[in-house]
């Protein structure tokens, strides 16, 4: 046998954790209706924008759900114009592979890690916001075996920059039935995405969790644009007019469903300076105005925003700070919420 690794336990399976911390009938109905209205905005039969808001990393249940609390009576001020998908980001990808890795390996940050106390805590969250705020949420499908765990909760999955080219996620996403955001790669090759995209489009036959299975294509898949680095590692934006336009064009030159956009206002569209965040939307939605078909396109954004600005280290301390990428606090974000709601 060669693989250098201990095999501790083996983890409860996600029929069985679905017994354990059920969905009531009443919670299942919001996850329905919701995914309905997401998907209506994917296919154009609702111009209202998207938003997929919140921290980088959902590190305390505590302050998730007071962040989200807070959402929900913004929400309820912009409902005519703006759907708002709180980001319950769960897994935490790590350029090295060091570092806080999420709920999902630590649900307590400063304590070591317990993949089964992760799993209870994943799913417990993202029920608990589903019954005190009618929010279902936004995860990312970093491991794409997990994503059974939460399959009956989520309306919005995300691959990420580093994941976008494997093949498993491209396969898994063409088996699910709400929208699958794939982000550009790090080094910024959109064929990369594109090619993607195409994948998750259409049927596929390939092994998930043990089974044969046949996918049968998500017609919500559709691009991330969240800018890139140079060969120097020099972080560049993708959301200027132009690399819109330029993603208008990769659409039409192939066979797409539902030719979709959403603009990623942090990572190195922004440089990680969360209070660029702002400024990058009104220049979109400047954008959007002047150009029919990029209103079309491109159906919101996804901003990184918590209670507190920036982040700190894991053992901080500070109430609603992120332990990751720094973040917009509450008053911006509120502020940049209703700003854009005036702009659509």
């Amino acid at each position: 046998m060669n693989m250098n690794m201990e095999f501790e336990r083996q983890l409860t399976i996600p029929m069985e954790v679905k017994k354990m911390y059920p969905l009531e009938d009443d919670l299942r109905e919001i996850v329905e209706r919701r995914a309905g209205e997401i998907q209506d905005i994917f296919t154009g039969k609702d111009d209202r924008i998207l938003l997929v808001i919140g921290p980088c990393s959902a590190d305390r249940e505590d302050s998730v759900i007071d962040y989200i609390s807070r959402l929900r009576k913004v929400q309820d001020k912009v409902e005519d114009k703006i759907f708002i998908v709180p980001r319950i980001y769960t897994n935490k990808p790590r350029t090295t592979g060091a570092g806080y890795k999420g709920m999902l390996h630590q649900p307590d940050p400063e304590k070591k890690p317990d993949m089964f106390k992760g799993i209870v805590a994943i799913r417990s969250m993202h029920i608990r916001a589903l019954r005190e705020t009618g929010f279902s949420c936004a995860d990312e499908m970093l491991y794409p075996e997990n994503h059974r765990y939460l399959d009956d909760i989520l309306c919005y999955v995300a691959v990420g920059a580093r994941s976008v080219e494997n093949q498993q996620h491209r396969l898994v996403a063409s088996g699910l039935n709400i929208p699958v955001g794939m982000k550009n790669p790090t080094g910024g090759d959109l064929s990369v995405m594109m090619n993607s995209i195409t994948a998750a489009q259409h049927g596929h036959t390939f092994i998930y969790r043990g089974w044969e299975v046949q996918s049968h294509g998500n017609p919500y898949a559709h691009a991330i644009l969240r800018g890139y680095m140079n060969k120097h590692g020099e972080s560049l934006p993708n959301y200027h007019y132009e690399d819109m336009t330029h993603l208008l064009r990769l659409y039409a030159s192939g066979m797409f469903k539902n030719p979709a956009c959403i603009i990623d206002t942090n990572h190195s569209n922004s440089g990680k300076n969360p209070f660029e965040q702002a400024r990058i939307v009104k220049e979109v939605m400047a954008a959007r105005r002047y150009n029919k078909e990029l209103e079309r396109m491109v159906k919101g954004f996804m901003i990184e925003s918590y209670i507190e600005d920036g982040n700190q280290a894991v053992d901080g301390g500070c109430y609603g700070k992120s332990i990751t990428d720094p973040c917009l606090g509450w008053e911006k974000t509120e502020r940049l919420i209703l700003d854009l709601a005036d702009m659509v």
